[in-house]
């Protein structure tokens, strides 16, 4: 796995891909207990939720294999890494997590043809909570995995709209 900037990571996506598919992004959110993820879908506009991944210190093996099957199965070039960054755009001590994990994963070399980037992940949790709030969810364990597999649809479109004003102009067909 190799970092790049978030426009380096996108200019592969359009640039990348097959004839018959489309090169896509897997978004995730990085929390102590849960990975949650979210796929772009093939235009690399709208971010659809997807699973959560249990993290544990002695499972990194299962998971390299877990996100290279994904790879596979959704032509994945990369993956864009919720950062926790504080409200003065620096490193928050949450961040340290997000950094082992993705430097976990480099050390098993399964993933050595992805790339991923870092994408403020801000109040995502935050807002998914209090979106989920009215539906009083009693179970705790499903109420977390809905949250981490939401925050990281929260990343993931963040993303997906920055890119996507930068790099591709109004397209009123597609509207």
């Amino acid at each position: 796995m190799r970092l790049l900037q978030a426009e380096e990571l996108f200019r592969k996506v359009l640039e990348g891909g097959s004839k018959t598919k489309a090169a896509r992004l897997l978004g995730l959110d990085v929390g102590s207990k849960y990975v949650g993820l979210a796929v772009s879908d093939e235009k690399n506009r709208i971010a659809l939720p997807l699973s959560v991944l249990s993290r544990t210190k002695t499972n990194i093996n299962l998971m390299a294999d877990d996100f290279k099957t994904l790879a596979s199965k959704y032509s994945l070039a990369g993956f864009v890494v919720g950062y926790p960054f504080n409200l003065h755009g620096q490193h928050s001590p949450n961040a340290v997590q997000v950094r082992l994990l993705a430097g976990e994963l480099c050390k098993t070399g399964k993933l050595d043809d992805l790339c991923y980037t870092y994408w403020d992940e801000n109040f995502t949790s935050k807002c998914v909570e209090a979106l989920l709030h009215p539906l009083n969810l009693k179970n705790q364990v499903e109420a977390k995995t809905i949250t981490d597999k939401f925050a990281a649809v929260c990343i993931l479109q963040g993303y997906l709209d920055n890119m996507n004003r930068k790099f591709r102009p109004a397209d009123k067909s597609e509207a």
